[in-house]
């Protein structure tokens, strides 16, 4: 049976039919049939609220396994992490991928919907795979905001990636690759 994984698109508006649709193409591409990619559309990509996305995520959640992957791309990505840190799944996730997250708290931004949070090792079980993916380039989140995960995670790996922009180049053979080596 595939493995499972869950990719959260990032917020805007045609986010998810022409932008974020390139991410999970590489993915599948460079993955194959051993793995198979659910990537739900978000509710109201152009004007996203945490806990609407939260509560579709959590609606994700009843229909994965155990080990599955799951994956956030910028917006996507900080509301997966904060929804696992208010509340863990019934399952447990082989790992959690965050590509390109704006972090939200002291040195990042600023958020009325998303509580700050300087210290994700605590809500998370010791022993997730944590990875963390930015790309150099990004003229979205701020590159800085890398150092600023690894400090809230210092147990992730933290993966800048030279050169790349904020979709990553719409290559994510370096994840691919990553998530192969996780299955070992």
């Amino acid at each position: 049976m595939p493995t499972q994984i869950l990719f959260i698109q990032g917020a805007g508006e045609t986010t998810h039919d022409a932008w974020d649709n390139k991410l999970v193409d590489s993915l599948a591409r460079e993955l194959g049939e051993a793995h198979a990619i659910r990537y739900p559309r978000m509710p109201d990509e152009a004007d996203p609220h945490y806990s609407v996305w939260k509560a579709a995520l959590l609606k994700e959640f009843e229909t994965l396994e155990e080990g599955a992957i799951l994956i956030g791309h910028s917006f996507g990505g900080t509301v997966l992490l904060h929804t696992l840190a208010e509340a863990w799944p019934a399952f447990e996730p082989g790992a959690v991928i965050l590509i390109a997250p704006p972090f939200i708290g002291a040195g990042g931004w600023e958020s009325d919907e998303i509580s700050a949070c300087d210290d994700f090792a605590e809500s998370l079980p010791e022993g997730l795979p944590v990875l963390i993916y930015h790309g150099s380039e990004d003229d979205t989140v701020p590159f800085a905001h890398i150092e600023l995960y690894a400090r809230a995670i210092p147990d992730a790996v933290v993966c800048s990636l030279p050169g790349r922009d904020h979709q990553l180049d719409n290559d994510l053979a370096d994840i691919a690759k990553d998530i192969r080596s996780l299955a070992v």
